[in-house]
């Protein structure tokens, strides 16, 4: 009970302070695409080789079937917004919450409602065709 009485966990604060340069760097680059892609690309090299290798093609699938959604940043790891800037979907490196598996999430912006109850987050622990297959239909979903 104590460190939740403490707030933020190291982790927290570090991606708050990711978040609040992201902003500041978004603000000079406006919406070019070059910036982002370089903001992408940085981030997945940071990443653990397992996460990068799921990141960067979860990138490529992206750039293929949705090639309107704006690559960025987002508390330091890979998203893709829409041209109104919101972050439709994002990558998270387990490595960055120190959690099981890395995370293909999707903000409510991405309206993939399904009933009454539907997923927003992916746990990915390797791609095969079937989850390539997933994921493009997940990306195709959010238009």
């Amino acid at each position: 009970m104590a460190a939740a009485a403490e707030g933020l966990s190291k982790e927290e604060r570090d991606a708050v302070k990711d978040r609040a340069k992201e902003l500041r760097e978004e603000a000079k680059a406006g919406k070019n695409r070059e910036a982002g892609e370089q903001a992408v690309a940085k981030a997945i090299a940071e990443m653990p080789e397992s996460d990068a290798a799921i990141a960067g093609r979860i990138h490529e699938l992206v750039a293929e079937h949705a090639p309107d959604l704006m690559p960025k940043t987002w508390y330091g790891q890979p998203a893709y917004a829409n041209k109104e800037g919101k972050v439709i979907l994002f990558v998270q490196s387990a490595a960055k919450f120190k959690t099981r598996y890395c995370t293909l999430g999707f903000s409510e912006d991405a309206a993939l409602d399904d009933g009454e109850m539907w997923a927003t987050s992916f746990a990915v622990t390797a791609l095969t065709p079937a989850v390539e297959k997933k994921i493009t239909e997940l990306v195709q979903a959010v238009f």
